[in-house]
């Protein structure tokens, strides 16, 4: 039998090299590689030979199986992002920055299965059950009925929760987790994988719900390999800026239910407090009409959400005038300046560029375009638009303005919230009758030429 080699692993991306170096030449990061013994081998081609597998059930794709059944916890918004509830037998990761609010919310979480009715298991590998206790009273969840561990090795944790057969089993965090199979340090590669591992297997064999606490680079992506996101079923991160106190739960994968679901909580002195509306949280006061304001009719997942974009253009000095973004991608900010110069003859050229979401919210929606596009000619003519209309809409580098999806739903959404007009793309299927009457606009210069006057 070969001897194992020894690995060097790249803690940031999982990248395997053959030796040290001070250097990841796949991701680039610094200092970051260490040394790993390998997980152990499996069964050899003689093995594999001289002993058959069982052979396995077929079925097609006609066969007809129940919908899993779902228990919901009564937290409304964090049952939307699971998808309806949580699934038996399935594994959750749930990433964010340290210190948004990952072991309130899962404690929050907890508390709440448990007085539905779960058997629930906290087992926390960061702080002590004294702790754990503490931020429950905090909460006023000091009488829910969780049962509570603090524990890092992961083969007394698996013995535990066999002899307890809990519902739902909770590990914050999977970055703590000692497997004594592995050589290596917690929360390296190796350890996080065969931890992930385990729990996930464990998951699907005794019908428990795992849910796993991940720590996050500062890329803001899961720490550890990338395998770990394959492994379990669903991944949800926790999003939130320090200086805002509200928090979005937003599912990135979902085995189960619709990804890019989000769920809106905003942090109180008692915990988190679930948001019903979060359009109007989005939205700030829009008493006065104020030039660079508008706000878009977007969706995230499948729930349409209404968000003011705020754009400020002032003359610059510097040789190189500064393009800054907060809540939207920087490239795709740049990419509409030049639509705009190329297509309508509006030059940003001299001048200075801010772009910020209200409310903390991160857009990645294409449709967000016009309404950018509207806020940055706004804010250069120091002209506001009418406070009672939305925008939305894809802009294309030939100045078209494409077709968006759930017109409808958005403007659904709009009139609730009291908005009578929108600009939209024409060509939208905007559906059953709203109350908001549609200005439908074909391409950019139209578009400039109509609402300012210019093109």
């Amino acid at each position: 039998m070969a001897k194992p080699v020894t690995q060097f692993i790249c803690s940031a991306c999982g990248a395997t090299h053959k030796k040290w170096s001070g250097r990841c030449e796949a991701c680039g990061e610094w200092n970051c590689i260490s040394e790993e013994a390998p997980l152990s081998a499996g069964p050899g081609k003689a093995a594999l030979g001289a002993a058959k597998g069982r052979r396995i059930g077929l079925s097609d794709l006609r066969t007809q199986e129940n919908p899993p059944p779902r228990r919901t916890s009564g937290m409304a918004e964090f049952d939307r992002v699971l998808g309806g509830g949580l699934v038996p037998a399935s594994a959750t990761l749930v990433g964010g920055d340290p210190g948004i609010g990952k072991s309130t919310l899962l404690l929050q979480a907890a508390a709440s299965f448990a007085r539905a009715g779960a058997k629930v298991v906290y087992v926390s590998g960061e702080e002590a059950t004294a702790q754990v206790r503490m931020r429950a009273q905090r909460l006023g969840l000091a009488d829910s009925a969780v049962m509570l561990a603090a524990e890092t090795n992961l083969r007394d944790i698996l013995t535990t929760l066999e002899a307890e057969a809990p519902d739902l089993a909770i590990i914050d965090s999977i970055q703590t987790m000692w497997l004594d199979t592995v050589e290596a340090a917690p929360g390296s590669v190796s350890q996080v994988r065969a931890s992930a591992h385990e729990l996930t297997t464990f998951a699907k064999r005794r019908g428990v719900s795992v849910m796993l606490v991940g720590h996050v680079t500062k890329e803001g992506q899961i720490a550890g390999p990338r395998v770990v996101e394959h492994m379990v079923d669903t991944v949800l991160y926790f999003e939130g800026e320090r200086g805002h106190q509200f928090r979005i739960l937003r599912s990135v994968k979902n085995r189960f239910g619709p990804a890019d679901e989000i769920g809106v909580f905003e942090m109180t002195g008692a915990g988190l407090a679930e948001v019903a509306n979060p359009s109007a949280l989005f939205l700030s006061d829009r008493d006065a009409p104020a030039p660079g304001a508008v706000v878009f009719a977007g969706m995230e997942g499948t729930r349409p959400v209404l968000v003011e974009i705020q754009a400020l253009v002032a003359p610059s000095s510097l040789s190189q005038p500064r393009r800054a973004v907060v809540g939207w991608d920087g490239g795709r900010l740049s990419m509409i300046l030049a639509v705009l110069e190329a297509r309508a003859g509006i030059s940003f050229a001299g001048l200075d560029v801010y772009l910020n979401i209200a409310g903390g919210l991160r857009i990645s929606e294409p449709a967000a375009d016009l309404a950018v596009a509207a806020a940055l000619l706004s804010a250069r003519e120091d002209t506001a638009l009418p406070r009672d209309g939305v925008i939305f809409g894809e802009l294309s580098l030939s100045g078209a303005l494409r077709p968006v999806a759930q017109a409808e739903n958005r403007l659904k959404e709009a009139a609730k919230l009291g908005f009578s007009t929108a600009i939209a793309p024409a060509g939208c299927k905007f559906g059953a009758a709203s109350g908001v009457k549609v200005q439908e606009m074909a391409d950019l210069p139209r578009f400039v030429g109509e609402i300012f006057g210019a093109g």
